[in-house]
């Protein structure tokens, strides 16, 4: 995954970033609310998911201590990173300035 992350990241479309793991259950309440705003917002945003414990790199890179951790990249830069479930409403005004 480590090269395709880049790639991803790398885009001028939004890139929202669900980090998880199979383990955790607020990750699972976290889920369908990034399909939520996917099926919302279309081509608007991207987004991805990252299982921590798969992925030990890419985490380790940006810090993620703890799941679920949702990260906003748009251009490789990151614009948001925050701890815990967020709701559906928050993502999506997130993600509005950098259509």
């Amino acid at each position: 995954m480590k090269g395709n992350f880049e790639t991803i990241i790398s885009s001028d479309v939004p890139v929202l970033v669900d980090f998880h793991a199979e383990w955790c259950s607020p990750c699972k309440m976290q889920s369908p609310i990034m399909v939520d705003v996917a099926k919302e917002m279309g081509e608007k945003v991207k987004i991805i998911k990252i299982d921590v414990d798969r992925n030990p790199e890419i985490a380790g890179r940006y810090n993620i201590r703890s799941v679920p951790t949702i990260m906003l990249f748009k251009n490789s830069e990151v614009k948001f990173q925050q701890a815990g479930v967020q709701n559906k409403a928050k993502l999506i005004t997130l993600v509005n300035p950098y259509q």
